[in-house]
């Protein structure tokens, strides 16, 4: 396990749409592990992998619930949306009010590949749909509201 390098605003990686993931063998396992712990040492609540320079569709998420890791995941059902503030771990310094889904459900492959869903609120649901806009080349700049 290791601490990556984050891809920062500008680095046009960041704007490219990420690749399912065909396999998940040592290497996606590797690049989660590594992704959970980057994003304990930046203090974030989630990390999308071409955040750390890999186009892959993989993303993961910490509330503070513990880490959850999900490959390929697709929102499946929204429901709701509230205006809240977001910032992001590519973005220092960088804030904003963002509008999201007050509730979504997600479709998506754990680290041993079983399907499986998860239905978020509130911070999970922010989480959820901000990192999924990552793998889809999608900055929360690109949807503020009201600058902070």
């Amino acid at each position: 396990m290791a601490i990556r390098q984050l891809r920062y605003e500008g680095d046009p990686l960041l704007r490219k749409k990420s690749r399912e993931v065909a396999k998940i063998d040592g290497r996606i396992k590797t690049l989660i592990n590594d992704m959970k712990d980057t994003m304990y040492e930046e203090e974030g609540v989630g990390l999308a992998a071409p955040q750390v320079g890999i186009l892959r569709r993989v993303i993961v998420v910490d509330i503070g619930e513990g880490p959850i890791a999900l490959i390929n995941p697709e929102i499946i059902e929204q429901n709701g949306e509230y205006l809240d503030s977001e910032g992001c771990l590519s973005i220092p310094g960088k804030n904003g009010k963002v509008r999201r889904p007050e509730k979504v459900k997600v479709k998506y492959l754990d680290e041993e590949g079983n399907e499986k869903t998860i239905e978020g609120s509130m911070l999970l649901s922010r989480a959820l749909c901000h990192e999924i806009d990552h793998l889809n080349g999608v900055l929360f700049i690109d949807k503020i509201e009201e600058e902070e």
